[in-house]
């Protein structure tokens, strides 16, 4: 059984059950996940070529990210407008369930000194964020093409009415929280 037939077929009637919701349509569900890598301090550090960092990016996503520009110059920040300063992908479907098959199974274990995630990135609409220092953990990115790890952000944005529910069902779903 795939994760995602295991993810309708058994976790959210368990969900269901655990929570005691009637209604199936009240039930949290994985709307989408977005991966986030903001590349600002490597462009700013003068390297202009950014496409082994998007290589990257679709290489773990599976889609090819697109790239967010500023929208206004702050000289500060020596910022210029239109200069790229993030990449995103947005995954759904059944992209959106092989990345966090993966992500639960393959990548947060080969975390160095890995201790969990903390459970307290939930925002106020029950969304969960957490960040990833190296994305060299990822088994798709070839290591000897990095010249430096970069950073990654993942959000996973759930339908649900508390974060209580999307913890219970990242809970069921096999996450590693940390205790």
């Amino acid at each position: 059984m795939s994760f995602k037939e295991n993810y309708i077929k058994k976790i959210l009637p368990e969900i269901q059950k655990e929570l005691g919701i009637e209604n199936p349509m009240e039930l949290p569900r994985i709307e989408k996940i977005v991966l986030n890598m903001g590349i600002g301090t490597y462009v700013a550090a003068g390297n202009k070529d950014f496409s082994s960092l998007k290589n990257d990016l679709a290489l773990i996503s599976g889609q090819l990210p697109r790239v967010a520009l500023s929208r206004k110059a702050i000289s500060n920040f020596k910022l210029r407008k239109d200069m790229p300063v993030g990449m995103m992908v947005t995954l759904r479907g059944d992209r959106m369930f092989h990345f966090l098959e993966k992500l639960i199974a393959i990548i947060l274990p080969r975390v160095r000194d890995f201790r969990g995630i903390s459970s307290r990135s939930f925002d106020d609409a029950g969304n969960f964020n957490f960040g990833i220092k190296e994305h060299t953990i990822f088994p798709e990115v070839p290591q000897l093409d990095v010249v430096k790890p970069h950073g990654l952000q993942i959000t996973i944005k759930f339908k649900t009415q508390s974060k209580d529910h999307s913890k219970a069902l990242l809970d069921k779903l096999g996450f590693p929280f940390s205790r």
